[in-house]
């Protein structure tokens, strides 16, 4: 129970990056590139604060340290920039869709072993999203937007793999966000992007990366050992789902029958997987 307490509030928390990406970068005015680095700037912020309260130091860790930190740059860019143009639900299907494949094929390729059970629970509750977020009617997407997004599954996807291993999950996180925060700066800084920015588009980025991206990760770090990859791909299917209804509260999405039957299809669906036995 407590494993599948503490995973909920991870799923909520990657939710709340959604809602609080899309608000930014529509009512906030606020470039998604910039949005990107302070989300990585307060999230290293946040977790070095943490370390030095406990009294602890830092280890970069050599060159092992790029892959994971890669991994963040091309998942925090990639979404930042596809939110920008895509519906928060459609853009959700996306991502946890390419999570979930990224990581069977990473547990298959390690020979992690995939009981029946998780197979099932993750069908049905990749059923249940195609169910919920499939358009009605004929909508035209952007192609380039689509990638970005499918990138920051792969990036996500790999970091979480890469997560699996790690002996001390709040410096790991801590680490990654420092070095893909200074990353980030410089090529802010080469490339010379300065898109517009407003105090509510900051307010959101550095709550987004400071509580629900810089904790949030640590806690997931934390728990992956314990998950796996194939039980760890099918819970973040429920956060499309836990994105759906913030964006009903915050931003006035309606919310119908389809979307109480899907929830419910996917959260089972979640259950199953996460089930011991």
């Amino acid at each position: 129970m407590r494993l599948f307490l503490l995973t909920a509030l991870t799923m909520v928390a990657f939710a709340a990056n959604s809602v609080l990406n899309r608000l930014a970068l529509t009512d906030g005015g606020m470039d998604a590139e910039l949005f990107g680095v302070l989300r990585l700037g307060s999230g290293a912020a946040m977790l070095l604060l943490l370390l030095a309260v406990q009294r602890r130091g830092i280890a970069l860790g050599g060159w092992r340290r790029v892959w994971p930190v890669l991994a963040l740059l091309a998942y925090i860019f990639g979404f930042s920039g596809a939110y920008a143009a895509l519906d928060p639900g459609f853009g959700a299907l996306i991502l946890f869709s390419v999570v979930q494949v990224t990581m069977f094929a990473g547990a298959v390729i390690t020979r992690e072993t995939v009981p029946a059970s998780r197979w099932i629970g993750a069908g049905l509750a990749l059923a249940g999203l195609a169910w919920l977020l499939w358009p009605d009617g004929e909508i035209t997407r952007s192609v380039a937007h689509i990638v970005a997004m499918a990138g920051a599954g792969i990036g996500w996807g790999i970091y979480s793999l890469l997560g699996r291993n790690v002996g001390d999950p709040l410096q790991a996180t801590a680490v990654n966000f420092l070095l893909a925060a200074l990353a980030g700066v410089f090529w802010v800084m080469l490339v010379g992007a300065s898109g517009p920015w407003s105090v509510q588009g900051i307010a959101l980025a550095v709550i987004s990366g400071a509580l629900t991206s810089g904790l949030g990760y640590a806690l997931w770090y934390h728990l992956l050992p314990m998950l796996g990859a194939t039980r760890a791909a099918v819970a973040q299917l429920s956060v499309p789902v836990i994105a759906l209804t913030g964006g009903a509260l915050f931003t006035g999405e309606t919310l119908t029958l389809r979307f109480a039957l899907a929830s419910a299809l996917v959260m089972g669906g979640v259950l199953v997987s996460l089930r011991r036995g």
